[in-house]
């Protein structure tokens, strides 16, 4: 296999197969919190893509002069470092954005995805391939929430990004906004549901035994 044809496999695979969120069940957390809305949820996915892809980047560039018993302690320096980053430019740019995922930005620090990417991949490979896996999987992660922001607002809030879409006849016809898709739970339901429909169309997912 050619390495721009791994490249391309680093960067799709986890958009489906090895989806962070639906397939190795990581950063179910903040997949659950910030989607009430689907702006939030696409700010919280690019700003974990961002952090995923040059963490990685930056651990690869450093790994054969990390010594391995402080290995972890370097990788959450590197990592902290890029969401104080991240949350500053937020705060710069998007403020009102920031102010709805409150902490969830500074938890970027402990995303599961994050630490196992570092540990699994970048402290073992080049810096391209790692920079790769890591918009990766920071994609696939942004994906999944992007679909539940968006099914969660539109039929919860009848809007998307803000902007009424429900036509107000629908309304007037006796339609009404589900108030149960703005809850917390039905972020986990919605999340059930893509498992169950991306594990029956691609059965080698489910478990044998």
């Amino acid at each position: 296999m050619s390495t721009s044809s791994k490249n391309l496999k680093l960067f799709t695979a986890p958009f489906n197969l090895h989806n962070p969120i639906t397939v190795q069940v990581l950063g179910i957390c903040s997949a659950l919190a910030v989607t009430v809305k689907l702006k939030p949820a696409i700010v919280m996915g690019v700003s974990v893509m961002v952090v995923t892809a040059f963490s990685n980047l930056l651990i690869s560039l450093m790994r054969d002069y990390i010594p391995p018993r402080i290995r972890i302690i370097v990788q959450l320096v590197v990592v902290a470092a890029l969401v104080i980053l991240v949350d500053q430019v937020l705060r710069a740019f998007v403020y009102d954005v920031s102010k709805q995922l409150s902490v969830y930005v500074g938890l970027i620090i402990t995303n599961c995805i994050i630490m196992g990417r570092l540990e699994a991949y970048a402290m073992a490979n080049k810096p391209w391939p790692s920079f790769v896996d890591g918009v990766g999987n920071g994609a696939g992660y942004a994906v999944i929430l992007i679909m539940i922001g968006f099914t969660r607002e539109l039929l919860g809030s009848g809007s998307l990004l803000g902007y009424n879409v429900v036509p107000q006849s629908f309304y007037e016809a006796g339609y009404m906004n589900n108030g149960m898709m703005i809850m917390p739970p039905m972020a986990l339901i919605v999340v059930g549901l893509i498992i169950w429909v991306q594990r029956s169309k691609f059965p080698e997912l489910n478990e044998t035994h």
